[in-house]
């Protein structure tokens, strides 16, 4: 063998081994109250129109609605929708026998996220107020292992994720609700936070998801964590004010940022070609005019003393969630069609397994992964 062609051999051998022992890892990013309605459907006929929640339908029509539904995905989340369930999977399209829910008993936020991260229901968590969880995140129980350590970090619009992640307890990285990021860490950060200073969020509690985006990035990038959630939150805020023309025109933007983010993924070494993205939401919504801004379910709504009068069999639906992820832990399937209802709670195990991990060896008790999108 000459020296040309054992140096071809040796070079393909190295290339293959670095292949096969690079890292895995996963950027879970979560679209707080996005219904499954419109990612597969795109803007709702009965809503785009009424002047109860929208200040201008024909320009609210010339951005988002066509005659198919097809077409209105296009409009509203190509990128989700176009590149993410045809390169990845997409699962929660009811119309087409694509089902997955909450396992929770309460179908609103803490008790979703804590789902979604722990793997695990826990009903005891039925509020979403500030009460520091019980219970350990898998961004919590990898940090505890010497691979992983410094290594997983949440950026989140709303401010109750710090006692989600309960970092009283934990040494997860959060930046969450208007936290700054620090100012060394890339060079706009200065910036950055004057602007979440200046710049009014219409909520007290949630900040604008620009913020939260572009801080997750910067921090990715810096830091290079092995698992980085991100959870973008306006969707839910409009939603719940009656915008429907602000929660699609933010819907749009996630997606934006979605794409903005695989990019970046497969533009920097370290994660191309060795990271999967995952995109979820907490919570569904109602179905109808009537109560599309709301959920919860009856039994929330009776032992909480919500709005259970007007809403007697809650908010029908709102348990209803969808899941889309593409990498290399991820089948090439498209929509996958279910034979059994999908679980929220089946989402932890779904990171673990695609960072190349056992749940059971770091959780004996969640619920197991989504064996029909994992390779």
């Amino acid at each position: 063998m000459n020296s040309i062609i054992k140096a071809t051999v040796f070079s393909i051998i190295v290339l293959i081994s670095n292949t096969a022992s690079a890292a895995q890892n996963v950027v879970l990013v979560t679209l707080d109250g996005v219904r499954w309605q419109e990612v597969f459907s795109g803007a709702d006929k009965n809503l785009i129109n009424n002047a109860d929640f929208v200040k201008n339908p024909t320009q609210l029509n010339k951005q988002f609605w066509a005659p198919t539904a097809n077409k209105r995905q296009q409009l509203l989340m190509p990128f989700l929708t176009q590149h993410v369930a045809k390169k990845g999977v997409i699962v929660g399209d009811r119309a087409k026998g694509s089902n997955m829910s909450v396992s929770n008993p309460w179908y609103f936020s803490y008790p979703g996220y804590n789902e979604i991260l722990t793997g695990e229901v826990d009903e005891k968590i039925n509020s979403n107020n500030k009460v520091l969880n019980a219970n350990k995140t898998i961004l919590e129980r990898l940090d505890e292992r010497a691979d992983f350590k410094g290594k997983t970090a949440l950026f989140g619009s709303w401010d109750v994720f710090p006692y989600i992640v309960n970092t009283q307890r934990s040494n997860v990285y959060v930046n969450a609700g208007f936290m700054p990021i620090e100012n060394d860490l890339f060079a706009d950060a200065k910036l950055l936070n004057a602007l979440q200073n200046e710049i009014p969020s219409p909520w007290e509690n949630v900040r604008l998801d620009s913020f939260t985006y572009r801080f997750a990035k910067a921090y990715m990038l810096a830091k290079t964590p092995r698992l980085l959630v991100i959870s973008l939150g306006e969707t839910d805020d409009f939603a719940h004010d009656g915008h429907y023309d602000q929660y699609l025109k933010s819907a749009r933007q996630s997606d934006a940022f979605i794409k903005d983010l695989w990019n970046t993924i497969q533009t920097t070494p370290g994660y191309k070609n060795n990271t999967t993205l995952i995109v979820t939401t907490d919570h569904g919504r109602g179905g109808s005019a009537s109560d599309w801004q709301h959920h919860s379910s009856k039994r929330a709504l009776a032992e909480l003393h919500l709005a259970g009068n007007k809403f007697p069999e809650g908010i029908v639906g709102s348990e209803h969630i969808w899941l889309a992820a593409i990498g290399p832990a991820i089948k090439g399937h498209g929509l996958i069609k279910t034979q059994n209802e999908l679980k929220q709670a089946q989402v932890a195990a779904t990171v673990l397994s695609a960072l190349g991990i056992n749940p059971k060896h770091l959780n004996s008790n969640m619920a197991s992964p989504i064996s029909e999108i994992l390779k």
